[in-house]
């Protein structure tokens, strides 16, 4: 099983399950960001187990994700969007050219214009992935680990020097994928797909992205594929994990920053999306073990967001954000920090700015209710936040070592 590593200045939204991490340390100052080239943030791999990219490596391999985190950005403020609904038809995958030769660099020269780099603030920090333009009129694919958690989205199109604001329409986080839609634009170029059915291994493809998030001319690279449906695991800390399945596998060269970007056949139709690289040594940057999600899958699950489909794996739009990082109290903690309560979610970080923080809750706090419903565990926490929409005064009590307090909160929204 591998692991999904966020810095702590990512972790914005309302936090995920980590519930198994040990208590806190001290107050302190939070350590400095690590050097970006050396910085992952969502960490994917196949197999049984692998050691966290943390740690030394042992065993399998190590995992990382691609989309890379590009250190910390001070003063990012959550912004309010409604999702835009598309009136558009249905995408449909088209038929690849029969006996086509497979020519990279011409393949390139096709799709390059319709692939975008992304770049989001996630808490205090940043993070860059890849996109591809599914409509003229702006809807861009990408995983759902490019934009998860984000308070804003910036996309640079190829030939235009103005970088655009985007906004989530949708997102499956348990299948990552995510659409989201880029602002102001028209008559965009769009990739093409095809049925990822008709792979088969040994076959030619061909994979671009957003290499080390350092965005310009896309990276391309060559490759097979070595595997179909292939199964990989994830976890996002905590005994929180994640399962795609259906996996395409590749030995295709790819980076940090791909995510999000395309694998293509020798037509250059798109047949997947990069999603995970899997690597044997301590913070290799590049790997040729690949998966990508079927286009099949893609195409399936877009339609529906793209048609507001009722599916209950889908979420719309934002999510109400206060700004911490927490996981759920325990009584040995409590009484370590000389806390008067014995359960609720204990505050780990509070991101400058944030609702949170505006509202004077500060790191070994206890969040102990939200908008009225009591708060006991991690899990309430989040279930609390999301009952609320962003924008929406909520109030949200909490206990600090001075006593207990509550006050009225507007809170912001984030990207699921």
């Amino acid at each position: 099983m591998s692991e999904i590593e966020r810095p702590s200045s990512e972790l914005a939204g309302p936090p995920p399950d980590q519930s198994l991490l040990p208590p806190p340390p001290p107050l302190s100052p939070p350590a400095p960001a690590p050097p970006a080239a050396n910085s992952f943030w969502h960490r994917l791999a196949a197999g049984v187990v692998v050691a966290s990219v943390i740690a030394a490596a042992t065993g399998a391999g190590i995992g990382w994700s691609l989309a890379r985190a590009l250190g910390p950005q001070v003063g990012a403020v959550p912004t309010i969007t409604a999702p835009q609904t598309n009136p558009e038809a249905p995408i449909q995958p088209t038929r690849p050219s029969a006996g086509a030769a497979l020519d990279a660099a011409a393949i390139a020269a096709k799709v390059n214009p319709a692939v975008v780099d992304i770049n989001t603030a996630v808490g205090s920090g940043r993070a860059a992935g890849t996109g591809m333009i599914i409509s003229s009129s702006g809807e861009v694919l990408t995983n759902n680990h490019v934009v998860d958690g984000s308070t804003s989205i910036k996309v640079t199109i190829a030939g235009r020097s103005q970088t655009y604001t985007a906004h989530v329409v949708g997102v499956n986080p348990s299948a990552d994928i995510a659409l989201i839609q880029v602002e102001g634009v028209s008559g965009l170029p769009t990739v093409s797909f095809a049925r990822s059915s008709t792979l088969k291994v040994g076959d030619a493809v061909v994979a671009i992205g957003n290499a080390l998030g350092q965005g310009g001319t896309p990276d391309v690279s060559q490759g097979t594929v070595t595997a179909l449906d292939q199964t990989i695991t994830a976890s996002a800390g905590g005994s929180k994990t994640e399962r795609l399945t259906g996996m395409i596998q590749t030995d295709a060269t790819i980076y940090p920053g791909d995510s999000g970007g395309p694998l293509l056949n020798s037509s250059g139709q798109v047949v997947g999306m990069i999603t995970a690289g899997q690597v044997q040594g301590f913070r290799t940057s590049a790997s040729n073990i690949n998966y990508a999600i079927t286009s099949d899958a893609i195409l399936n699950m877009v339609n529906q967001i793209r048609s507001k489909t009722a599916n209950p794996a889908i979420i719309y739009g934002q999510v109400g954000y206060i700004g911490v990082s927490a996981m759920t109290l325990d009584p040995a903690t409590a009484a370590q920090l000389g806390l008067n309560v014995t359960s609720g979610a204990l505050v780990r970080s509070v991101v400058a700015g944030s609702p949170a923080d505006g509202a004077g809750i500060a790191r070994n706090s206890v969040i102990t209710a939200v908008g009225g419903s009591q708060v006991t565990t991690i899990d309430n926490l989040g279930t609390a936040i999301r009952a609320h929409k962003p924008g929406e005064k909520v109030s949200i009590s909490w206990v600090d070592q001075s006593g207990p307090h509550t006050a009225t909160l507007t809170l912001g929204g984030i990207n699921p």
